[in-house]
Order: C-alpha cells, then sequence, then structure tokens
C-alpha cells in the first residue's frame, strides 16, 4: 500500500477499523469511515491526528458529513463486507477530482481452505462470512460503478516470514507471471470516469535537436493547429551543423507562432527534455524528437487522446502500422518486440514501443513526478525511462498512440543498435528492482 500510495496526499480509507492502516500511509490529511462505533472510538485513541467518522459507505445520506476531494480512496478487504458493491463505489465518486486514485484491495479464495484452518487454531481473526470476488469480479463491479481499472497487483505468495525466507519469494518470486495468480493479496487501482475532464487548452511542443538543421523549419510549418494555444520549445544540444542558427532563423521567419529557442545546460535527450518541461507553459507537455521520424501531423491524435480523457500518458507505438523503407532496421524492430513483452509485465500496462519519442502527458502531472523522481534516481540518459517508470509509479492511466514511423529525411541516426540494446537490457532489471521486488 504505501509503495502504491505516496506519502503526504489526502486519504480516505473505507472501513478503516482501528485506523493502524491509513496512519502508515501518512497522510497530509487522513480521513477513514467505519461502521463499528466501538472501531471508530479506538482508532480515535489510537490516531488523534486523523479524523473518523462513524458511516456506512452504502449509505449516501451519512457521507454528507464529509467534505472534500481526496487523492486517493482506500477499500482494503471491505469490499468483502459491503451488502451492494456497486452503490458503495458509486458513492465514492463525490470524493474525486480527475487525479483522484481508488485503491481496492482483497484476498485470494483459492486460500481460503488455509485461512479457515489458521482461524480455527487461532492465527487469524475471527471475521464474517465475506463476498466471493476474484479480481475480475471487482475489476467488473469498478466497471459498472463507473471506475477504470488501471493496474493489478498480486503479492504476497508465503504469509509467514519463515525465517527470511518468506520475505525473499515474496519479493523475488510471488511477482513472476503465473506464478503471482496464486498469491494471497490482490490489488486493482482505478481512476473515476465522471471526473476525467479538468478543462486543458494549451500545449506546449518541445522539440530537442542535435544537428537537425534541416528539419526546423518543417517541425514549425507541418505542425497542427490542434488546440488555439500551442507553445514550440526548441533545445539544441551542441549541434555542429548550425541548428542552434537555425532554430533563431526560423523563430524570426515565424513570428506569428509562439516559437521559443533554448541551448540545454547539459548533454543527453533527458536534460534537454526536462529543462524544456520546466519552462513550458502550456497544460499540456509533449515531445516532438527533432528527426520528425515521427511526423508532426500526428501529434492532433496524442491530444486527442489525452483531452478526451482516454489517457493519462500518451506514448507512441511504431511497431503497429507498417515502417517506411529503412525507418528501423531488423534487429531492432525484433529486440523492441521482445522489450514491450517484458515491459508491459513490468509496468502492468500494455507497452508496445519504449523508445518512441513522443510522450504526451499534463504539466500538473510532470511536476508531481518530477517531485517524486528520487524514488528512482538520475538513471535514464534519454528520458523516456523516466516518464514510463514515473507514470506507472503515479497510477496514470496510459494509452498507446500509433503511429507511422517514417525514415528519416535529414541527417544521420543518433541511435546505436548495441547501445539502446543494452540500454533496454539495463531498464528491464532496474524496473523490477523498482516497480516488483517489493
Amino acid at each position: 500500500m504505501r509503495f502504491l500510495i505516496p506519502e503526504d496526499v489526502r486519504v480516505l480509507e473505507i472501513g478503516c477499523g482501528i485506523g493502524n492502516l491509513l496512519a502508515a500511509l501518512k497522510p497530509s490529511h487522513g480521513v477513514g469511515i467505519d461502521i463499528s462505533p466501538a472501531m471508530i472510538e479506538e482508532a480515535r485513541q489510537r490516531h488523534p491526528d486523523l479524523d473518523f467518522h462513524l458511516a456506512d459507505v452504502e449509505d449516501s445520506a451519512a457521507l454528507d458529513a464529509l467534505e472534500g476531494q481526496f487523492d486517493y480512496i482506500v477499500v482494503s478487504d471491505t469490499i468483502g463486507s459491503l451488502e451492494d458493491c456497486v452503490l458503495a463505489l458509486q458513492n465514492m465518486h463525490r470524493f474525486c477530482h480527475r487525479g483522484t486514485r481508488l485503491v481496492i484491495a482483497y484476498y485470494s479464495h483459492a486460500w481460503e481452505p488455509f485461512l479457515k484452518l489458521a482461524q480455527w487454531i487461532g492465527q487469524k481473526m475471527p471475521q464474517e462470512e465475506m463476498n466471493y470476488l476474484t479480481t475480475e469480479d471487482i475489476a467488473g463491479l469498478m466497471g459498472l460503478a463507473d471506475f477504470e481499472v488501471i493496474r493489478r497487483e498480486w503479492k504476497q505468495l508465503l504469509p509467514r516470514r519463515l525465517f527470511g525466507i518468506g520475505s525473499l519469494i515474496n519479493r523475488y518470486v510471488s511477482s513472476l507471471p503465473l506464478i503471482r495468480r496464486a498469491c494471497l493479496r490482490n490489488y486493482l487501482v482505478g481512476r473515476s470516469l465522471r471526473h476525467w475532464d479538468d478543462g486543458v487548452k494549451s500545449c506546449t511542443v518541445v522539440v530537442p535537436c542535435r544537428n537537425e538543421k534541416g528539419n526546423v523549419e518543417n517541425a514549425v510549418t507541418r505542425l497542427p493547429a490542434f488546440c488555439q494555444d500551442i507553445e514550440i520549445i526548441f533545445v539544441e544540444g551542441h549541434s555542429r551543423d548550425g541548428t542552434y542558427e537555425e532554430m533563431l532563423r526560423v523563430q524570426q521567419a515565424y513570428s506569428d507562432r509562439d516559437i521559443k529557442v533554448m541551448r540545454q545546460p547539459g548533454s543527453g535527450k533527458a536534460d534537454a527534455m526536462f529543462t524544456a518541461f520546466d519552462a513550458a507553459r502550456g497544460d499540456v507537455l509533449m515531445i516532438l524528437d527533432g528527426d520528425l521520424t515521427v511526423p508532426p501531423e500526428q501529434l492532433s491524435k496524442f491530444w486527442d487522446a489525452l483531452k478526451s480523457g482516454k489517457g493519462e500518458f500518451i506514448n507512441g507505438s511504431r511497431l503497429v502500422y507498417p515502417m517506411e523503407d529503412q525507418a528501423m532496421r531488423t534487429l531492432n524492430l525484433v529486440a523492441n518486440r521482445v522489450f514491450s513483452l517484458l515491459f508491459t509485465w513490468l509496468l502492468n500496462q500494455r507497452f508496445t514501443d519504449t523508445l518512441c519519442g513522443s510522450k504526451v502527458l499534463r504539466r500538473i502531472d510532470y511536476l508531481k513526478l518530477k517531485e517524486n523522481r528520487s524514488y528512482f534516481g538520475d538513471f535514464d540518459p534519454f528520458g523516456d525511462f523516466d516518464l514510463i517508470f514515473g507514470a506507472a509509479k503515479m497510477n496514470l492511466k496510459t494509452v498507446e498512440v500509433p503511429i507511422r514511423y517514417a525514415a528519416r529525411a535529414y541527417g544521420t541516426t543518433q541511435i546505436s543498435r548495441f547501445q539502446h540494446g543494452w540500454l533496454l537490457l539495463k531498464m528491464v532489471g532496474f524496473a523490477y528492482k523498482k516497480l516488483k521486488a517489493l
């Protein structure tokens, strides 16, 4: 739960019991509700800094005493005791904003015989008969209540430490494909489909360029007017072909467009990209690689996917449509397809192309990602995985937009198949450590 929910955010827990879980999450503002007066009284004594209310989540009128919206709503096992799960979930929309995440934790009923045995011998707290719900069942209930499932997790293959062996197995084995379905605990993270629109109106298109002089003007002239307010930021990366001078010329030639020209202070695409992101003013941030192998005309599709609420982190995919000849070498293509399967498992969201240069997210989400970047550290010279892993950690809804990958019209590729292959291997290990081996 502490991995899924960061500290210092507003948290509402449904069925909070004595409040220990809510307190362990260290919220900036924590509110718990429960139908047991004794539980609420005990919770108030144990955690006086938190706010506890006697209320039934299935009674809409009883929830009127609660005010405000929350960043996370936690339902830990309570889903098993509800008489009307859909009604209870529907009542939670009143506490949601666009970024609110609903986290539902439950247990696998394949463990029922062991749990009953543990209860019988006094190793488990007695409980009433619970609803029989699989992860698929809970996902279906969330859909009926207008919540969209973003990710699923399965944890705790062994519920005991067993002199350290249990902890090792839970960390390194329990998340493996197929095996994870045997875990005791399962988690679903969802978002409200009634609060997807936060009124984004403007966009900043960041174009990092290094030795891309022949592509600078085309990046401007071919960019469609997909929204009324578009800022273009060119970031020059120590070129040797006059790219920076060409940027200044294009800026003057198209003075009717909001074009800014910068020189990155360091080196690498990540440095260029994040330097521009920090200076951007748009509600939405887009990346358009200076080689224009992702055609600028395609960016309207990315805008539509985000503006319509279909996704919060939009990733381009070059591996769906046929490519132009010489756009990608055969070995690179095969490697990309293999790694797409690995990253889909690691991130629990479908990814077919991690290294496509075009990625889109809201500026407000980028700022939150930046605040929490210390969890991953400075590990990615290209910035693609910084954004992908950060979006996964923040539980952003990822959507892929297929694009027709074009061959480079100017200059030479700056991609090395072996360098990038080694990078992908390192990123697999890094993601496993930071996102799976918990």
